[in-house]
């Protein structure tokens, strides 16, 4: 057992190493693409800032990802508006979520998924 101490603490400073020289960055870059199961993550984010608003939270964030926030084409404004609907519970964009060449849509996006968004908050199951 003596002789795997030193061998683990190799492995173990190397694996932290590559983590923070090569992982670090990219860590803290927030994209739903790069999740297995963007719209199950979407769920599990969402649903918690629902409970207690809606009687069926998971179905008001399975709506508002597959009809509010699939009218958005820009994928820009489409991953602000998810992170803000997770992290928030509510429709949300921050302007350095987008690029300052976007940041003029963010108005007109409200505009589109406002029907969709108010339909699924009242009548998730349509």
């Amino acid at each position: 057992m003596i002789r795997l101490r030193p061998f683990a603490a190799i492995v173990l400073a190397a694996t932290l190493g590559s983590f923070v020289t090569g992982s670090a960055a990219q860590a803290q870059i927030w994209s739903w693409k790069k999740l297995p199961d963007q719209r199950g993550e979407f769920v599990r984010l969402c649903a918690p800032h629902m409970v207690g608003r809606w009687a069926h939270p998971e179905s008001v964030c399975v709506c508002l990802h597959d009809h509010a926030v699939a009218m958005v084409e820009d994928s820009d404004l489409r991953e602000a508006l998810l992170r803000g609907i997770s992290e928030r519970g509510v429709p949300t964009i921050e302007n350095d979520w987008v690029p300052a060449s976007k940041q003029s849509m963010i108005s007109a996006t409200f505009t589109r998924i406002a029907k969709p968004t108010l339909q699924c908050l009242y009548d998730p199951a349509t």
